[in-house]
Formats: structure tokens, sequence, C-alpha cells
């Protein structure tokens, strides 16, 4: 497979920030009155933020404040996690650099809203890697829906099958698998063994095993 573009989800691919979403959503959703469980939190694991809080209000729905401004202490409070404590996944910039030296085109795709991007980028320092970035914000549907891949490889005015894309969920894996684009997985770690994941072209247990040669085995 000849690639020569590279594109990247962010939330628990890139930054450690997956426990900072359920730290936020528990402590502004428990304050409107929802009852948050296990189970139900699971589901909405792969959501946009807006999708979440709508979950949520038709579960529980509160008053005296409106959706929009639940929907933004959550993104309020995640940033402020991002800015005190994120930490790259293992071999991010390692991967990143390793893509700039070989002339690659970088992109980002993500279902976090816009201005995450911004904290996430200058907090781990990688932003100048990247040729384009794209928010499920800003298209019609967010992923398992291909919009924001199809935004990102616009932007990056590159073929799917030139592109390469690595995910950390299923739901990022089929958005860029409809998207036509090959799917590099790295699962959660207490998650490795889910048969779910088979549905990527390559799965990993780290960015740092990721090498050109492993895409002779997709």
């Amino acid at each position: 497979m000849n690639s020569d573009a590279v594109i990247f989800d962010m939330d628990g691919l890139l930054i450690d920030s997956e426990p900072f979403w359920k730290q936020a959503e528990k402590m502004v959703f428990s304050s409107v009155g929802v009852e948050l469980s296990d189970t139900l939190c699971a589901t909405t694991a792969a959501m946009t933020t807006s999708e979440v809080t709508e979950f949520w209000y038709r579960l529980f729905p509160w008053k005296h404040k409106t959706l929009e401004v639940v929907e933004n202490e959550v993104v309020d409070c995640v940033d402020e996690l991002i800015k005190q404590d994120g930490q790259p996944m293992p071999g991010v910039r390692e991967l990143l650099e390793y893509f700039h030296e070989q002339q690659y085109r970088i992109g980002l795709s993500t279902n976090s809203p816009f201005r995450l991007i911004a904290s996430v980028m200058e907090k781990l320092d990688i932003g100048h890697y990247f040729h384009s970035i794209s928010s499920s914000e800003h298209v019609e549907s967010g992923k398992p829906d291909p919009a924001v891949y199809l935004s990102t490889l616009t932007k990056l005015q590159v073929d799917a099958s030139n592109c390469i894309a690595f995910e950390d969920s299923v739901s990022g894996v089929l958005a860029a698998k409809s998207a036509g684009i090959k799917a590099v997985v790295v699962p959660p770690r207490h998650d490795f063994d889910n048969p779910k994941y088979d549905v990527a072209d390559i799965k990993l247990r780290s960015l740092s095993e990721f090498n050109l040669n492993c895409l002779t085995m997709a």
C-alpha cells in the first residue's frame, strides 16, 4: 500500500484524555441531576459532546440550564484538565516525527470540539506537525459517520487510497473505512483482545509498535 498521508484521531490516541472526559461528565451532569451509571456511560463513549449532552437530557431532563450551557461546562472542564495534566500517549512524538521526516502530509480528525484541539496541540507541542485538522463540530455528523475524515482528506488534497488512519475506537475505525481509508487501531490496553477491533486493518498495542512494514500485513 503506497500512502502519502496519515490522519490521526485525538482523544485516547494522541493524548490520554479519556479519564478527563469521564471526570468532567460525572461532575457536570451530576450537578444538574443526572444519575450516571457505568453501563450508560459506556454507551456514550463514542458520541460527540453534543450527542452525549442530548443523551443524558433525554433520560434526566434538567431545568435552569440550556443544553448548550451544560455542554460548554463539560468542554471547559476537559480543557482545564488537558492544560493541567495532559500527557501524550506512548510513541506519539516519535511517530509524528517519523512521518514528518518521510514527508507525509499529516491530518487530524476528531469528534472533540475544535477549541480542545488547540489545547492539545499546545500542551503536547505537536501542532507544527499537522497540515490540516477537522472537528466533527464542523461537519453534519460525528464518527462513525465518515464526514470528519472526508473533510480532512479534502484539506490535505489526497486520495483515500493513499492515506492511513490511526484510531483507538471502533467508531473511529468505521468512520475511516467508510471514507475508504485503511485503518490502524490502538485499542485501550484493558480491551485489546476484544474481537470488535478486528474490523481494523492493523491492530497495535501502542503507536510505538508501528512501522511501514506493518502495512504489508494489511
